[in-house]
């Protein structure tokens, strides 16, 4: 069928509401854009704009994923198969996870549903911890307020991983009659849970504490709408916290800031002006699903804000030093294709192997399963660039709470030594060198944006190598790198060890360019930056 088609279609068997938002639109192009294709349901799941159409989220979107997994899991399972659901603070969250509970019960498939707003950590434990078959989130992490998804988890709390997402994708394609999926809102089968387990969680991240020394550091933290608000005020107690008001609240407008991401400056904005009016010393904002966290410190009269790479490395020190007696030749360091080496460095002189996974946590979590079932690696720490951390294995997960914690922690040993983490930051450089990481991201929208974005990687691929001197290497991992899965990433190196990655992303419709400027001199390595951004810009936006 083509857009048109489809677009009557679902004219012909939607409720009422999505009907009437149907025949609102206008624009041909709106319709051609909710309709030219099904929203495609990933390696993590789903994640689109919210909406009436088959290519937006909806409960026909949601149920089309669910009843698909329900069938999967039925099909690889002998026995009671029971799933744990979750949702964050975004509009439709509880709705959508609400649906997903009953299409499960239907299908004679156990539920247990959180009955509050919980992080995605919390649901990866909580998988785990009740034992069962997989886990569902429905989160749009931290997407603008338009988004929403649906994330996957195996009954490890890790997100599902290749063979499992395409397993599963080929039972949800299969399911092409909207008018056949069975909503249901009441079941026996659908079991609430809440504090026992979100205490049980809590205390497996109280076992990675480091240093609960006493200290005078004063905090400012922000949920910035989302679910980190209980579980990380809890952790952070017994330190001189204080929370964004005007945040501290779900919404699910996020009406306080343009995009609730602590990846964007602005992000922090309001947390920064409490921050000067106290005389703070570390600002904090975890992302709505609490997966990630982003930092600001205080800088004389001013506060610097730390990039994923830099508070990764920070606490890559942090950790080995207060962990060095009990590091062993099985400790393992984790990292991203796109993560700067920094931090890898820093666990090298600690004597840790260092491995990388494609950019997507799920993998991290994929290789802390595979060193517990060999038993010859032992997981120290994993992160990425994009602002999400893991100490210990209680989750298969970025863990915005326990790295909230350990960021706090860090900060006042530093302070107890009477230095910042601007402080540590310029140490680690002094004996590691300068590193610049810098990302740029183009949104490029619709289906022309997506044929655009393809272009691009086409052109790098072809061009690449002639833009720019010096390249020692270009690395395709679209052809199958070391034991890593193909993915459309693209990665040139130079000789002295700087590199920029080119990777269309994977939950929104934008092309993303990674850069990781190495150089003696800081001043150069930001002339270096912009001299190849500069020419990247030219390129895409020509």
């Amino acid at each position: 069928m083509n857009y048109r088609e489809k677009y009557q279609q679902w004219l012909s068997f939607a409720d009422e509401e999505t009907k009437e938002e149907l025949l609102s639109i206008t624009d041909e192009k709106e319709i051609e854009d909710r309709f030219y294709k099904d929203l495609a349901f990933g390696t993590g799941g789903l994640r689109g704009i919210m909406g009436a159409g088959s290519n937006r989220l909806n409960r026909y979107t949601v149920g089309k994923a669910t009843l698909g997994l329900a069938r999967y899991l039925k099909s690889k399972n002998d026995g009671e198969i029971s799933v744990a659901i979750s949702y964050d603070t975004r509009n439709n969250s509880q709705y959508f996870a609400k649906t997903a509970a009953g299409i499960f019960a239907h299908e004679g498939i156990k539920v247990y549903i959180y009955e509050m707003v919980t992080p995605v950590p919390v649901l990866s434990f909580t998988t785990h911890y009740l034992g069962c078959t997989a886990g569902v989130m429905i989160t749009a992490s931290h997407n603008p307020k338009e988004y929403n998804g649906y994330k996957v988890y195996d009954g490890k709390g890790c997100q599902f991983c290749i063979e499992d997402a395409k397993n599963a994708i080929a039972f949800i394609n299969d399911i092409t009659d909207y008018s056949s999926i069975p909503f249901t809102e009441d079941s026996e089968l659908i079991n609430f849970i809440g504090e026992k387990e979100l205490s049980a969680f809590l205390a497996e991240v109280k076992k990675q504490s480091l240093y609960e020394e006493k200290s005078d550091i004063k905090i400012v933290y922000t949920p910035l709408h989302g679910t980190g608000n209980i579980p990380v005020r809890r952790m952070l107690e017994g330190l001189d916290v204080t929370v964004v008001k005007e945040q501290e609240l779900p919404d699910g407008n996020f009406s306080t800031v343009r995009s609730p991401n602590p990846e964007e400056k602005d992000a922090l904005t309001i947390a920064i002006e409490k921050a000067k009016e106290i005389g703070a010393d570390l600002v904090l904002g975890t992302d709505p699903d609490c997966d990630r966290v982003g930092i600001a410190v205080r800088d004389g009269d001013d506060y610097r804000l730390f990039t994923g790479n830099q508070t990764g490395a920070l606490l890559v020190k942090f950790v080995l030093t207060m962990k060095k007696d009990s590091l062993n030749d099985k400790s393992t360091l984790v990292k991203t294709i796109v993560t700067s080496e920094l931090g890898a460095n820093i666990g090298r002189k600690f004597g840790l192997q260092v491995e990388e996974t494609l950019t997507g946590f799920k993998y991290i979590g994929d290789k802390i399963n595979k060193y517990e079932e060999t038993g010859e690696q032992e997981f120290v720490i994993g992160y990425e660039e994009s602002y999400g951390y893991l100490v210990g294995t209680h989750a298969r997960d970025k863990d915005a709470v326990v790295s909230s914690m350990l960021i706090c922690q860090m900060a006042a040993w530093y302070k107890n030594q009477g230095k910042t983490l601007v402080d540590g930051l310029n140490e680690i450089y002094d004996e590691y060198g300068y590193y610049l990481d810098y990302l740029d991201s183009f949104v490029l929208k619709g289906k022309d944006g997506a044929e655009k974005i393809q272009e691009l990687m086409t052109y790098f691929r072809e061009k690449g190598t002639a833009l720019f001197n010096g390249i020692d290497e270009v690395i395709d991992f679209s052809r199958g790198i070391r034991d890593l899965p193909k993915e459309n990433v693209l990665k040139f190196i130079w000789s002295d060890g700087s590199w920029m990655a080119v990777r269309p992303s994977g939950t929104e419709p934008k092309i993303k360019i990674y850069y990781s400027i190495v150089d003696e001199n800081k001043e150069n390595a930001h002339s270096r930056l912009q001299s190849v951004r500069g020419v990247i810009k030219e390129i895409i936006e020509k």
